[in-house]
This record gives C-alpha cells, structure tokens and sequence, in this order.
C-alpha cells in the first residue's frame, strides 16, 4: 500500500479546507477572490475547524473577515473556530483593518461544556474592544442564535438575509429578516448571499480603515442626486444633497421618524440624518446610535430638521447626548420648523453644531409658536379670540401672524442662532464649502471614560 507523501497530505488537506460554502463566500467577498487563509489546517475535534478566517482586499483596501462553514459540523462554535477568530480579531486590533463576520452555524460543539462558554465570551470581549477602533459588519446567511446572535448584533452594521435567522432564542422565535429589521437589529436586508456581500462591499469603501484615519475620500467630486425646493422634506432634502446613487439607507423599517444614511457628498463619505415631525423613542435610538457611529470614526454629520416635538424626555435626553458629545463635524440644516428641543437637540448650543443653516421660509421658536404667542402678546391675544365671531379662527391667524413677524429664520440668524439664510437650492453648495472648511477640526475633551448616555 502506497504511504502518501507529506506534499501529498498538505495538498489533500488544502482541497478538503478549500471546497466549502464558506470559502466561496471569502472568494465572492475579497477582491479577485484572492486572500490569506489564518489558521487554515486548525483542527476541531475530528475534522477541520468550522469557520475560514482570512485577510485580504475589497476595492483596494485590507479587511479581515471569516465565515462560518456549515459543510464542517454545522458551522458549530467550538474552541478550535473562537481560537482562529480571536487570532483574527488580533491581527485587526494591531493593523488597524474592518472586520467582517458571516454567520451560518447550527450552534455550538455543546460536548466542549464549559471551553465553549469561554469561546463564546472571548470573542465577545473581542468584539466589544474593538467597537469604535475598526469598522466591524456582521453579515447573517443562514441560522444563528444564542449567544452568537448576541455577538452578531455587536457590530457597527448588521445585514440579514432573507430567509436567515437571528435571535437570542434558541428556538428561533422572532428570528426573520423582517422581525430584525423591524426591531433595529438588522440594519439591512438583503434577498441572498451575493446582494448581501456587494452591500458589504459598498459600506466598506465608504468606511474609513479605524478609528484614526482620516476622511474617507471615495471618488473625486461627482453630480448631485438633485435638488431640493421649498416642498422637500427633510429625507428628501438629505438625499438631494448626496452624490448620486452613493446613499444607502440604514434600518429603514425602523423608527421611521427619523431617516439615517451614509452617503457621499463631492466623493467624501458623511452620515445623513434626517428628521421630521414629532420624534418618538425608537427614532431617537436609532439617531442616537447613528451619530454615536459616524463620530467614532469621524464621519461628519449632517442633519436636516423639520420637527416641532420629542415624544418623552427619554427620547430628547438619548438623541440630545449622542450628539452633545460628538466631536466630528457636524452641520444642521432647518428645512422647516424647529422648536424648543427639538432645536436645541439637534441644531443649537446642545447639539453643540459646527454650523446651523436654516432655509428660507423656516420657523425657529423657543416654544411652541402657539404658546409663545400666548406668553408674548399676553391680554392681546385673548382680546382678539374674544372680540372674534370664531376663536378658532382667529387663533389660527394670531399665531400664523406670529409667527411670520416673528419667528422668521431671518429673526433667527439675526439673534445668532443660526449661521446663514439660504434657498433650499444652495443647500449642497453650502454644504460641501463648510465640510471642506470643518475637515481639519479638533476638540480636547474632559478626561473620562465615557458620559451616562440615558439609554
């Protein structure tokens, strides 16, 4: 019998690690499907260990990234897979590359007992290191549950599959693609694999390496998506001003007050936050944890107001801390109303903004234009409502008088409370003029770890 050469067993065991769902997904991933395999031949119990670990390019740039192989037992986590991940996890930490996590796995090798509890938590202190150093985008395919939902959901952006499942249930429950985007944990969906890793793809060149690199410059100066007027909302507005079709949308189906995308503006990533009307506690979350990432890496944001209310104190306080301590550049635009908190949360001294712009036809209050009215003309409004044949009426034209002498966005930038009066078409000229004049910005903070955001 023919005793086979050890050139001969490495290059079996190179097409036994090399003919998997997981390297394919690798290959589809890094540029030209070229990569570097970590830990290729680690062994797990009697086979390979469940998960392909690399480094390589995409559009140029280096990223780790592993995915979980379900052709070797399952996909199962296993102290052998938390061994090539953390080692991953390492080689990011020290150069300062995205890491990228496809999850399809059945659980866990549950014979390991306690080595796999320790797996698990080892990666997930890795994972919660390494937030707000190197991008981190988990990427679900198929199942993952337990505590492998819990690592998953950890990262900056979440992409789910249809037809995958994520949750902490181990039974699956509430698990969907839809239930995820719905609930906030998954930031995107998409229909397959492929959509899946080209959305990947797209986040990753708009995304800066870690946390010290500087703006991150995608494409030279391209044209607008278009122009707003005086009818465009607040999410129509922050579209009109990106390049064009460079906006993806993050957790659309969630709290829809308030709309949050990365975008490029004259080639040069920005986060858009955009919000109107009355803003309720999941939209304030989502703003919240949206500007909460553009900052960690520098990511200049850009808000566009039309909202008169927040739905509790909660909402305002969560919103009004994420972008108090901010330090990236940040730039408001009023397109509409502005009141009370809402103006203070996101467009004045609280949100602590570089520049605050306001369009034309703009109201900025303190209050409420209907209470201010009140306090402000005292007995003249009553006598009015009193001497009128219809209160209702005329309460209407009070305050809309009110407001039109008073709470003009003119009145507004004459009080300094906002920068400039602009037409809503001068909007991204404006914009990309203060984004190049802010790209050298820098603020020394308190000493601290961190402030007690009310989440």
């Amino acid at each position: 019998m023919a005793v086979e050469t050890k050139a001969e067993m490495l290059s079996k065991a190179r097409q036994e690690t090399s003919s998997s769902k997981a390297y394919d997904i690798l290959e589809k991933l890094f540029d030209d499907g070229i990569f570097t395999e970590i830990g290729a031949l680690a062994k797990s119990s009697d086979g390979y260990a469940e998960a392909v670990a690399a480094h390589g390019t995409v559009n140029g740039a280096g990223v780790y990234a592993y995915a979980q192989d379900t052709d070797t037992a399952g996909g199962a986590m296993s102290k052998a897979q938390a061994l090539k991940i953390k080692k991953l996890y390492d080689l990011a930490l020290k150069t300062g590359e995205p890491i990228v996590a496809v999850y399809d796995s059945m659980g866990g090798r549950l014979s390991e007992g306690m080595d796999l509890l320790a797996a698990y938590g080892d990666i997930l202190q890795y994972t919660n290191r390494l937030s707000g150093v190197v991008p981190q985008i988990s990427v679900v395919v198929g199942n993952c549950f337990g505590t492998q939902a819990l690592i998953a959901a950890c990262a900056d952006v979440v992409v789910v599959t249809e037809g995958a499942r994520l949750s902490l249930a181990s039974n699956g429950e509430k698990a969907s693609a839809d239930e995820n985007a719905q609930s906030g944990t998954a930031h995107l969906v998409a229909k397959d694999t492929d959509e899946a890793l080209e959305q990947v793809r797209t986040l990753l060149e708009m995304l800066p390496a870690n946390n010290l690199s500087g703006a991150c410059v995608v494409y030279d100066s391209v044209e607008a998506q278009g122009t707003p007027d005086d009818s465009t909302s607040p999410s129509q507005a922050a579209l009109a001003v990106a390049d064009a079709d460079s906006a993806v949308e993050l957790q659309a189906a969630f709290g829809k007050a308030v709309k949050t995308l990365l975008a490029t503006v004259n080639g040069t990533t920005v986060g858009l936050v955009a919000a109107e009307g009355e803003i309720d506690g999941k939209s304030a979350a989502k703003a919240a944890r949206f500007v909460r990432f553009c900052d960690a890496f520098s990511i200049p944001v850009v808000t566009f107001v039309d909202a008169e209310k927040f739905c509790c104190i909660k909402s305002a306080a969560k919103l009004t801390s994420a972008y108090a301590e901010a330090t990236t550049a940040k730039v408001t635009f009023v397109t509409g109303s502005a009141y009370g908190s809402v103006y203070i949360a996101l467009a004045g001294t609280g949100a602590a903004a570089d520049m605050t712009f306001a369009w034309q036809n703009a109201c900025v209050s303190a209050l409420n234009p209907e209470a201010e009215a009140v306090i402000m003309l005292g007995d003249d409004f009553g006598g009015r409502l009193k001497k009128s044949g219809d209160p209702k009426a005329e309460r209407a034209r009070v305050v809309a008088e009110y407001k039109e002498e008073h709470l003009t966005a003119l009145n507004a930038a004459a009080e300094g409370y906002v920068e400039d009066v602009i037409a809503p078409e001068e909007t991204r000229d404006k914009l990309t003029a203060v984004l190049d004049m802010l790209g050298s910005k820098r603020v020394s903070t308190l000493p601290k770890k961190h402030n007690n955001l009310y989440l």
